[in-house]
């Protein structure tokens, strides 16, 4: 094992002697936990909206007033011409008009049903689908509140009602972050490793020490492992950093052990180191590198279920996450953390990463070439 340890040693010299690639270990992935999980948040809020109000009645004025005191709605607009709010919508400055018709309160009382008119803003769907639903959502309330106000009090209740009492089960208060932090360390331990281990050997080619290395008795096996455990070791560091950083900014403590958790992630960066050192292997230069690992990454990351649902998935996709490593880890930081899970609840992912860093690591041995 002698020549491994002077391939460990050289490794972590170059590392320690380069100042950008600290800065790349320690400082961008904690800033990038602290921004990330505040600026990605699905859960849409001050959507812009213009009412067109041609009643003006108590009630009409009654809706308008739940519909701001929302935290989702923010009133661009209150006018008496739906040409004027459509004028903002197209402009921009606001995503949905709400159109209240002539007589609404008096075809609420004397006809027992009214229409309302809405408009959306549907160049950003996800924005538009949501802003309908939180409309609709209070409209209804609005609606229930008007029904029980205007019921004739009688000896039962002439609506049958049905009420709903729900428990958010792991996540109580329905913390975006805390959904969001998890995969996002996954995210940042995943973009060090393969990034740093895909350029580790196209640089000994562009420096020329590979040559050097090539004429020593050094075995395929011992320069792979020399190459992987310096990062593995980096990337271990890097999760550590994010859990103190989870902990310290946003108050987040897995419900699980940290064992099961480092258990996983050691497997894991096995998985992403192999295919950061194929990728080396088969590069010609750094920029080649750089290139082929933002391409895998850019499908990895956003075919692994951080930011999309898998199971909102076409079924092809669905297949492809399977072969997808980010997807199993996203999967098992969010169990462990959020439910509690156990080594034995992880099992089917242990044993599908341990399957893909046999395969990865064995061919990333066979892949490189010692040249005299």
């Amino acid at each position: 094992m002698s020549p491994l340890k002077y391939i460990l040693e050289k490794e972590f010299k170059q590392i320690f002697r380069n100042p950008a690639i600290l800065k790349t270990i320690f400082i961008l992935p904690v800033i990038q936990l602290i921004m990330l999980p505040m600026a990605a948040d699905y859960e849409i809020k001050n959507i812009n909206i213009a009412v067109v109000n041609n009643d003006h009645g108590t009630l009409s004025t009654e809706l308008v007033q739940q519909i701001t005191a929302s935290n989702y709605f923010k009133l661009v607009s209150y006018t008496n011409g739906f040409n004027t709010a459509m004028g903002s919508l197209e402009s921009d400055k606001a995503d949905l008009i709400l159109e209240i018709p002539n007589h609404f309160e008096t075809s609420l009382f004397k006809e027992k049903e009214a229409n309302l008119f809405l408009a959306v803003n549907a160049i950003n769907g996800v924005k538009g689908s949501l802003g309908t639903a939180y409309l609709n959502s209070i409209i209804q309330t609005f609606n229930q509140s008007f029904r029980n106000k205007e019921l004739v009090p009688g000896r039962f209740n002439e609506i049958p009602q049905i009420q709903i009492s729900s428990s958010n089960w792991y996540n109580p208060k329905m913390n975006y972050r805390i959904f969001m932090v998890p995969g996002i360390l996954v995210l940042l331990v995943t973009i060090v490793g393969m990034n740093l281990s895909s350029i580790n050997i196209v640089r000994e080619k562009e420096m020329g020490t590979i040559e050097q290395i090539n004429v020593t008795p050094i075995q395929k096996f011992h320069f792979i492992l020399g190459k992987l455990i310096p990062f593995w070791v980096i990337g271990l560091i890097v999760l550590s950093v994010g859990f103190i950083v989870a902990w310290l900014v946003y108050g987040i403590i897995p419900l699980g052990s940290y064992f099961t958790l480092y258990f996983f992630a050691a497997i894991y960066l096995l998985v992403i180191l192999g295919i950061g050192l194929l990728i080396s292997s088969y590069s010609e230069n750094q920029q080649q590198a750089m290139l082929v690992t933002f391409f895998i990454l850019m499908i990895f990351v956003l075919m692994g279920g951080l930011y999309t649902s898998i199971d909102s998935m076409p079924e092809w996709a669905k297949w492809f996450t399977k072969f997808n490593p980010i997807s199993y880890f996203i999967e098992v930081m969010r169990m462990v953390v959020l439910k509690g899970s156990s080594v034995k609840d992880i099992l089917p992912q242990v044993l599908a990463m341990l399957g893909y860093a046999v395969v990865i690591n064995i061919w990333a041995v066979l892949s490189y070439h010692k040249r005299s």
